[in-house]
C-alpha cells in the first residue's frame, strides 16, 4: 500500500462512522473523532551517518456521539467523556487551591 493510499484509508468515512445498527426501533450510527499523524525519514549525511531510513505513526480515535434515525427523524446524541469531565474538575480544583494559597500568603505579609 502506498503512503497516499494509507492516509486515504485512515481518514475515510469508514473510520469516522461505525456500522449502523438497530436498537429499540431506531437506527444508530456511531461517530468517532480520528486524529492521525506520522513521520518518515531517509538520509545519508556524507561521512557522518551511514545509510538511513525510518518512520513512525499513530492514530487516536475517541467516540463523539451517534446519529439516531427514528421515524424518519434524525437526531444527534453526544457521547459523554467522563474522563475529560473528571480531568477538568481536577484542574479547576488545583487552580482554586493555588489561588487560595496565594491569597492566604498575601494576607500574612
Amino acid at each position: 500500500m502506498e503512503l497516499r493510499e494509507f492516509f486515504e484509508h485512515l481518514s475515510g468515512a469508514q473510520r469516522v462512522y461505525g456500522q449502523p445498527y438497530e436498537k429499540d426501533g431506531a437506527t444508530v450510527i456511531p461517530a468517532v473523532s480520528v486524529r492521525a499523524g506520522g513521520g518518515f525519514g531517509q538520509g545519508d549525511v556524507g561521512s557522518q551517518v551511514r545509510g538511513g531510513m525510518g518512520g513512525g505513526g499513530g492514530a487516536i480515535a475517541r467516540p463523539v456521539g451517534a446519529y439516531v434515525v427514528r421515524d424518519g427523524e434524525v437526531s444527534w446524541a453526544p457521547a459523554v467523556d467522563v474522563n475529560r469531565i473528571v480531568l477538568g474538575a481536577q484542574i479547576l480544583a488545583g487552580l482554586a487551591l493555588i489561588v487560595f494559597v496565594l491569597r492566604a500568603g498575601l494576607r500574612r505579609s
